[in-house]
């Protein structure tokens, strides 16, 4: 039993169905701040997704108009001030953790920004595998803003390659607002929905997703993670491994018999 379970979350909100969990921050009053409770949480939570086969995809939304307004000022900035190193180094590897968690949970992750999506809270758009926005959102990697680096929780690592390596320069230099159009410009969102429309182009991604060989998503996202690591042909070669070891589903078979059949497959996971 990994506890993942509709309701069981205390500093987030996550409720499940027809294999699809939909997380949110739940403070829109402060437009979804993260603590050190809540990024301890949903790392855990994350973590424990990997053994949880019944659910397929995730969605991680906004609430109340806005995605996250990032890290806590009172919360967590405040009391980082009166931490030794060996504090403030812990609470760095937490949070970096929590990319690691998302990159590691085998299933996709669909993130829907509204209204503001700043600090650690663009940095979990980020590390989510597929990005929607509304015209509103408002993206900002601002951790130079409050005297800091913009080298947070493996933002120099993964912004570049998703818009490239000038404007993801640009960005976390000068802790500037990413607009939902530029976002979708630069390919850091796959499409601009509207407002009223956000949750259900998310959920539809997210279904179809969920719809699919979960076996050779898994596949798919941890292949997508690996291999800019890797050299053209240890890529090939490990795609080809990778693809063998999909062969040997029932879901490989259960898309030949449908084939043969004329009929849509009906995958099952395994």
């Amino acid at each position: 039993m990994t506890g993942i379970a509709e309701g069981s979350t205390k500093h987030f909100r996550c409720t499940i169905a027809d294999g699809i969990a939909t997380v949110a921050l739940d403070r829109p009053e402060r437009k979804n701040p993260l603590t050190f409770e809540s990024y301890a949480e949903l790392r855990d939570w994350f973590r424990a997704l990997r053994y949880e086969d019944a659910i397929k995809a995730v969605v991680f939304t906004s609430n109340g108009g806005n995605f996250s307004s990032g890290g806590d000022v009172h919360d967590i900035i405040g009391p980082l001030l009166s931490k030794d190193m060996k504090g403030l180094l812990e609470f760095t590897r937490m949070t970096g953790d929590l990319v690691k968690a998302m990159i590691g949970c085998g299933k996709p992750i669909v993130a829907a920004v509204d209204g503001v999506c700043v600090g650690a809270g663009a940095i979990v758009a980020m590390a989510s595998d597929i990005r929607i926005a509304t015209a509103d959102a408002r993206t900002a990697f601002l951790f130079t803003r409050v005297g800091l680096a913009g080298c947070d929780m493996g933002a120099c690592a993964i912004l570049p390659r998703i818009i490239g390596q000038s404007r993801a320069a640009e960005l976390l230099y000068t802790g500037r607002a990413m607009s939902a159009e530029e976002g979708e410009r630069w390919g850091f969102y796959s499409r601009i929905v509207e407002p009223e429309a956000l949750e259900a182009e998310a959920d539809a991604i997210a279904r179809r997703i969920a719809a699919g060989p979960t076996f050779g998503h898994m596949m798919t996202k941890t292949m997508l993670n690996q291999e800019w690591n890797m050299s053209l042909e240890q890529a090939i070669e490990a795609e080809a491994q990778a693809q063998a070891i999909c062969m040997q589903t029932k879901d490989f078979k259960r898309a030949y018999d449908a084939f043969v059949a004329k009929q849509k497959p009906v995958f099952g996971g395994d």
